[in-house]
Order: structure tokens, then C-alpha cells, then sequence
């Protein structure tokens, strides 16, 4: 039990600490506006630079494909669109439960609007109880719980594409507007240091399920909030590198951290930035990210991304290169996103949807354990039950 009373006596430090900080970010947030009127000037000297030296810096700094001062005003959507929107929970796998197993739910959302259709809200669980299932990942030393995680992305991917592809494609139909959203980053970071045949397991059937969006010209777009992406902002430290050659490893090794020259406006986040610079309903520059992650992507399925000021916040806007490349669907996407947003009170109401299908609230669960009793029981398996341990925790003597 938290006890507030002894909690109340450190909350004045805490405030103190944010006051300090907040002075600081507003210096910073100054100098990097300086900084990037400047880059502006230089944007294709500091892109051949950064080329260049890559390999010997120690950031990942995305690179512009745009002017730095491009500001878009994103025109809204027809009357007549689809959204398409997955999202995942899980129930992982407990050795005190009545059995050793996991549990994903994907939620599904598709809404319609201008067509007179009724939407479609549902969820769809998966249960994995078979030791290819529960053990595969143990011979790349991935723990279950981890591994659980990755399948859960592969999920909602193909859910995605199956929903979105089997509503769009029959013939003679619908050739409204569309999109398909996800809630996060398309940039799966948790694939860097993986074995390669566990890589293939969860990287290879997601960019089939973007092939499959592909082909059938559904725009994909990852919404990511409150981001605290730096990548942007990295392109600005080429401008404050003092070196004649940006080179890492061999200019800064010996230097403090403090007096690093390139480093005088972090940790500033992008989305601070450019909400200095974006006006509501406006897009900033868009940008190739370019994380090493992504070298494991193919060419088409490459990460790019802009910020958007959807009226409550700087969201930041990724997109698969295919859908950058293409500028009707990329803005069909961004227009159809923006009016979700505002549909959904300062957040997209597909994903708001997916997130409520998907949720596993805590008697869903009791539910489906006892379910699960239920069938072992009438099975024939004898002592089924939690162990001594869960059943306490679940009772209190206070």
C-alpha cells in the first residue's frame, strides 16, 4: 500500500527539478531554432555529409527529402472513405496458472463513412499451448514473454491486411478512399540483434501483409504520440559539428560529454521543435529514416515519416516508402488520419477502437482461465488448479 503521507514530503524536490528543467529545454528550444533557420541555407552540404561519414558517427540522424521549411496545410478527406485499424493484447503465459500457455487478442475496427454501411468492431484471440509454440524462441535465447510480443506485431499486421485487402478488393465495389493505421512505430527496433532465422519468423509474413496493402493501394500509416523520437533533430548536429571531418570516434573520444559541441541542444525531442513551427492541420518536411534496423527492410518497405500538428499535439507520421513515393496516396492518407483525429477528440478513433477490442481487462482473464478449468476438467486431468502461490496473492488478510 502506497503510503501518501511519507510520498507528500519529496513532491517539492520533484517540482524543483521540472522548474530547472523547463528553464533549460526553453534555452535549448531557442538555440535549435537558430540552428535550424541556418541548416536550411546548407540542407544538401550537411545530407552529403552526413553520406559521407555515416559509418564513423555515433547518432542516427534522419535524412530530409524536403526543404526544412516546408509547411503543408493537409487538405481534408472525401466525404466518402474507410479506415482500417488493428491493435493487440495478450494474456502471457504464467507458471502458477492453471496452465502453461499465452493468449493474443487482436482488436479489428473498420469504419465507413459517407457509404451508409454499419462498421465493423470485433476481436479475434489466438491461443498458443504447443511446445513449437512455447518453446521455439528458447534455442535463440528469447524468453517466451518477449517472443509473445513479436508474434503479437505479426498478428496485427496480417490481421490488418486481411481486413483492409478483403473489403477493397472483390470486384465492382469499393474504390473509396482508404487507410490502414496502426498505434506505433513502423520502425520494429526489437528486431536489431536477433538471430536471423528468428528475424525471418517475425520481419518476413509483416512486409508480406505490406505487400499485400500494396497491392491493393491501401495507404499504411503508423500514428505515433507523444513521440520522443530525436531523429530530426540529429540532422542538426552535423550543423554544430566544429570538425572539418564529423568523425565520432576519432574527434570526440576523449572529449567530456558536456562539451561536445554537437550535443548543446540535446536531449531536445523533434516534436518540440517542430511544434514551433507547424501551425494546426500542418505538415512539417518529410524524412527518411535512417536507422540501421531498417537495412534489414526491403528497398520499397523503407521507413519514412513527417510531424503533423493535429490541433493537441505534434504526432509523428510514418509511412512505408511506397506510400511516400506516391504522393495521392500519402496525402489521401494524411488527410483521412487528420480526420480521424478530429473525429476522435484529439486522437484517431480507429486506433481508440482497436486499443478497446483488444483490451484483456482482468475478468476477461478470470474468464478465460476458468474456461480453460473447465475443459481440462472435463477432460479427465486431475489437480487442476492455480498454484498455492497465485491463489494467496489473489486473498488479503488486510
Amino acid at each position: 500500500m502506497l503510503d501518501i503521507a511519507k510520498l507528500a514530503g519529496k513532491i517539492p524536490g520533484i517540482s524543483h527539478h521540472f522548474q530547472q528543467e523547463m528553464t533549460a529545454s526553453s534555452q535549448r528550444l531557442e538555440l535549435a531554432k537558430t540552428i535550424l533557420q541556418q541548416a536550411q541555407n546548407q540542407q544538401e552540404a550537411l545530407i552529403e555529409r552526413y553520406q559521407t561519414w555515416r559509418d564513423r558517427l555515433i547518432f542516427s540522424a534522419a535524412m530530409p527529402v524536403e526543404p526544412l521549411d516546408t509547411r503543408i496545410t493537409i487538405v481534408p478527406p472525401p466525404h466518402r472513405h474507410s479506415v482500417f485499424a488493428t491493435d493487440g493484447s495478450q494474456i502471457a503465459p504464467s507458471h502458477h496458472e492453471i496452465a502453461y500457455c499465452y493468449l493474443i487478442n487482436v482488436g479489428r475496427v473498420m469504419l465507413h463513412y459517407g457509404q451508409n454501411l454499419h462498421p465493423l468492431l470485433d476481436s479475434l484471440p489466438e491461443v498458443y499451448y504447443r511446445p513449437e509454440d512455447l518453446y521455439v524462441s528458447r534455442q535463440w535465447g528469447i524468453r517466451t514473454e518477449e517472443w509473445l510480443g513479436y508474434r503479437r506485431s505479426v498478428l496485427e499486421a496480417q490481421c490488418l491486411a486481411d481486413m483492409a485487402c478483403g473489403w477493397v478488393n472483390p470486384p465492382g465495389a469499393h474504390h473509396e478512399p482508404n487507410l490502414a493505421m496502426v498505434d506505433g512505430s513502423l520502425v520494429y527496433w526489437f528486431l536489431d540483434g536477433l538471430a536471423h532465422d528468428a528475424r525471418d519468423l517475425i520481419l518476413v509474413p509483416i512486409q508480406e501483409a505490406w505487400e499485400q496493402l500494396k497491392a491493393a493501394r491501401i495507404p499504411l500509416m503508423g500514428y505515433l504520440s507523444a513521440s520522443r523520437s530525436v531523429e530530426g533533430v540529429n540532422f542538426l548536429r552535423l550543423h554544430n559539428c566544429t570538425f572539418d571531418t564529423p568523425n565520432c570516434i576519432m574527434n570526440c573520444v576523449d572529449v567530456e560529454e558536456q562539451q561536445i559541441p554537437c550535443k548543446v541542444i540535446e536531449p531536445l525531442r523533434d516534436t518540440t521543435l517542430w511544434g514551433e513551427n507547424l501551425q494546426p492541420g500542418q505538415r512539417g518536411p518529410l524524412w527518411q529514416s535512417s536507422a540501421r534496423i531498417l537495412e534489414l527492410y526491403d528497398e520499397a518497405q523503407r521507413i519514412y515519416f513527417c510531424y503533423v500538428n493535429v490541433g493537441t499535439e505534434i504526432a509523428r507520421i510514418e509511412v512505408p516508402g511506397w506510400v511516400a513515393e506516391d504522393q495521392d496516396l500519402f496525402n489521401q492518407g494524411l488527410g483521412i488520419m487528420l480526420a480521424q483525429v478530429n473525429k476522435g477528440f484529439g486522437y484517431p478513433v480507429a486506433l481508440a477502437e482497436s486499443h478497446n477490442q483488444a483490451v484483456i481487462r482482468g475478468g476477461d482473464r478470470i474468464r478465460f482461465f476458468a474456461l480453460l478449468e473447465q475443459q481440462m476438467i472435463r477432460a479427465g486431468l486431475q489437480n487442476v488448479g492455480t498454484s498455492y502461490k497465485e491463489a494467496r496473492k489473489r486473498g488479503s488478510i488486510a
